[in-house]
C-alpha cells in the first residue's frame, strides 16, 4: 500500500498540489513561530515571555486551521477518487489497507511539505524578529535563531494534521454503505458542529457575565467565541446550503433553477467551499474590531504586554486570512475542474460557455452571501461581548469600513476563484471533455 501510495502521488500529482500547497504553507507558519521558542533560549526572562506568548498562542491556533484545512482538501480528494476506492474494494483490497495507503499518501505529503518550507521559514522567522524588534516588541539586537524547537514541532504538528486528517478521510472511502456511512458521517458532524456552537455561545455569555475589563483573561475568552462559532458553522455546512437551497427553491425566479439544482446536487462541494468564507469572515471582522474596541477603550495591561497582545492580533489576523483564501481557492478549483464532464454536458444540450460560467457565478454569489451571513453572526459572538465589557454598549463605536473591507474581500475572492476555475474547465469542445471522462 505505500508503493501504492507514492505511485498514486505521482500519477495525480496535480490533485495532491493543493494538499502539498495547504500542508507547505501550514508547516511555514508553524515553523516561523516556533522559531521564537529557539530565539527565546538566548534572550532575558522578560523577552523570553513575550516571545513564548506569541509562540505559543499563534501556533495553537495554527495547529487547529492546518488540520482543518488539509482535513478539507484530503477529504475533496479522495471523494473524487470514489471510483478509485470501488475499483480497490472490488479486487480485494480491505478497509485496513486503504486506510494505509491514504495514511502514507498524507505522510508523505507532509514530509515533503515540511522539507520545502524549513529554508523560507529561516528566512521567516528573521523577518517576525525583525519586525517584533522595530515595532519595539522586543528589544533591538535580539538574534533570530531557527533551529530543533522549530524543526520538531513543524514536523510534529504538519504529520499530526496531515494523519488526522487522512483518518478522517478514509472513513469515507472505507464505508461498507455509502448512504448509511453518509448518514452517520452527517450526523457526527452536526453534533461536533453544535458542540462548537454551543462553546462559542458559552465563551460570549462567560465574557459578559463572569469576566470584567480588568481581567487578563476577558481578551483570550472573548476571541475564542468567533473562532468556536466559525468552527460550528463549517460543519454545519452541509444542511446550511441544504437549507439555502430550499429557500431559493421557495423564491426561485426563472434563471436560478439550475443554480438551486447545483446546490442540492453538490452539497458536499459547496459546504467545503463555505467554511473557509465563514472562517475568514468571523475570525477577521472579530480580531480587527475586539483590538479597536480595545484600542479606544484603553488598557489596565503593562504597555509592553499591550503592544505584544495587539501585535499578536494583527498577525493571527494576517495568517488566518492567508489561510483561509489558499483553503478557498485550493477547495474551488478542485471543485470546479472536478465537474468538467457536467459542464461538457451541459453545453451539448445546448447551454452556452457564458451561460454555464454565469451558472458557477451564481453558485458562488450564493456562498459567498452564505459564508459572509455565518461569518457576521460568529463574529458577534466575540465583538458583542467584548464591547459589553470593554466600552458598556452591545456595538463598538468603531468605523464599518473595517467590515466592508472583510465582507468585499471574501466576495471578491469567492468570485474571482469561481469564475478564474469554471474558464478553465470549461476551455475545451465540450465533446472532448465528455469523451475523454
Amino acid at each position: 500500500m505505500v508503493q501504492l501510495a507514492l505511485r498514486s502521488i505521482r500519477y495525480r500529482a496535480g490533485g495532491f498540489a493543493a494538499s502539498l500547497l495547504t500542508l507547505l504553507l501550514g508547516a511555514t507558519i508553524l515553523m516561523t513561530f516556533a522559531s521564537l521558542l529557539d530565539t527565546a533560549a538566548g534572550t532575558d526572562s522578560q523577552t523570553a515571555e513575550s516571545l513564548t506568548i506569541m509562540a505559543s498562542v499563534v501556533g495553537g491556533w495554527g495547529l487547529v486551521i492546518v488540520t482543518f484545512a488539509a482535513a478539507s482538501t484530503l477529504t475533496l480528494l479522495v471523494r473524487q477518487r470514489a471510483a478509485e476506492m470501488t475499483l480497490l474494494r472490488n479486487i480485494g483490497a480491505t478497509p485496513a489497507q486503504i486506510r494505509r495507503m491514504l495514511l502514507a499518501e498524507a505522510v508523505t505529503l507532509a514530509v515533503v511539505a515540511v522539507a520545502l518550507a524549513a529554508v523560507p521559514s529561516v528566512f521567516t522567522g528573521r523577518l517576525l524578529v525583525d519586525l517584533l524588534a522595530d515595532a519595539r516588541r522586543i528589544p533591538p539586537g535580539v538574534t533570530p535563531a531557527f533551529g530543533p524547537i522549530a524543526l520538531s514541532i513543524g514536523l510534529g504538528v504538519t504529520l499530526a494534521a496531515a494523519a488526522l486528517a487522512a483518518l478522517l478521510a478514509s472513513r469515507r472511502a472505507t464505508s461498507t454503505s455509502a448512504p448509511r456511512g453518509s448518514a452517520t458521517r452527517g450526523r457526527i458532524a452536526v453534533i461536533a458542529g453544535v458542540l462548537c456552537l454551543a462553546g462559542g455561545i458559552s465563551c460570549a455569555v462567560t465574557t459578559i457575565v463572569a469576566l470584567d475589563d480588568s481581567d487578563v483573561a476577558v481578551m483570550a475568552v472573548g476571541a475564542q467565541g468567533c473562532i468556536l462559532s466559525a468552527v460550528g458553522f463549517a460543519l454545519l455546512g452541509q444542511p446550511i446550503i441544504t437549507a439555502v437551497a430550499g429557500l431559493l427553491t421557495a423564491l426561485r425566479r426563472g434563471g436560478s433553477h439550475l443554480t438551486v439544482a447545483n446546490l442540492r446536487g453538490h452539497t458536499h462541494q459547496m459546504a467545503a467551499a463555505l467554511a473557509p468564507i465563514v472562517l475568514f469572515t468571523s475570525i477577521a471582522t472579530g480580531t480587527l474590531y475586539m483590538q479597536s474596541i480595545e484600542n479606544s477603550a484603553g488598557t489596565r495591561q503593562p504597555a509592553e504586554i499591550a503592544d505584544t497582545v495587539e501585535t499578536l492580533n494583527y498577525v493571527v489576523v494576517a495568517m488566518i486570512t492567508l489561510f483561509a483564501a489558499v483553503m478557498l481557492i485550493n477547495t474551488t478549483v478542485a471543485a470546479t475542474l472536478h465537474r468538467r464532464r457536467e459542464f461538457g454536458q451541459l453545453r451539448l444540450v445546448g447551454s452556452t460557455r457564458p451561460q454555464v460560467v454565469g451558472m458557477v457565478g451564481s453558485e458562488a454569489g450564493v456562498l459567498a452571501a452564505v459564508g459572509v451571513l455565518f461569518g457576521t453572526l460568529s463574529a458577534a459572538a466575540t465583538v458583542i461581548p467584548y464591547s459589553v465589557v470593554k466600552a458598556g454598549t452591545v456595538l463598538p463605536d468603531a468605523t464599518i469600513t473595517t467590515y466592508l473591507g472583510v465582507v468585499l474581500a471574501a466576495a471578491v475572492l469567492t468570485l474571482a476563484t469561481s469564475l478564474a476555475s469554471a474558464r478553465r474547465a470549461t476551455r475545451h469542445p465540450a465533446v472532448t471533455v465528455v469523451s475523454a471522462a
